[in-house]
């Protein structure tokens, strides 16, 4: 169940690490009120008008090309440990004794687990007069 746990929550963190660094642009191109296309990766091919080219001032532009730009983080922050002080030795030594303190043991050998002893019906020290003091 640990070893499932620890797969887990590795398998989690990368994923976390490659989508924050991970970015992309999504390009829309509307022809009037209508989206022509959508493009993930490079431009869109749009409906084949010209968006900016001359234009008469009785006609408006009917064409519009919307970008949005999902951007990542682009370095990473490493931190070095420098300086190691007294109190961060404490804080490393504790951490580790407590690992020791969590272990699980199991025993492989379980010989008498399920053994119960004889049933004696005379007792012989008794019988024998033999007590020891």
């Amino acid at each position: 169940m640990k070893n499932i746990f620890i797969r887990i929550a590795a398998f989690t963190l990368a994923f976390l690490v490659l989508f924050s660094t991970f970015s992309f642009t999504v390009e829309k191109h509307y022809c009037g009120d209508f989206l022509v296309d959508i493009s993930f990766s490079g431009e869109t091919t749009g409906c084949g008008m010209r968006m900016d080219g001359v234009v008469s001032p009785k006609k408006k532009k009917c064409c519009t090309l919307e970008v949005h730009e999902i951007e990542g983080q682009d370095e990473l922050q490493l931190h070095k440990i420098d300086k190691l002080t007294f109190e961060k030795e404490q804080l490393l030594t504790a951490f580790v004794s407590a690992q020791n303190h969590f272990l699980e043991i199991k025993f492989k050998n379980s010989f008498y687990k399920d053994f119960s002893p004889p049933d004696i019906s005379v007792s012989y020290q008794i019988l024998h007069q033999t007590f020891r003091i």
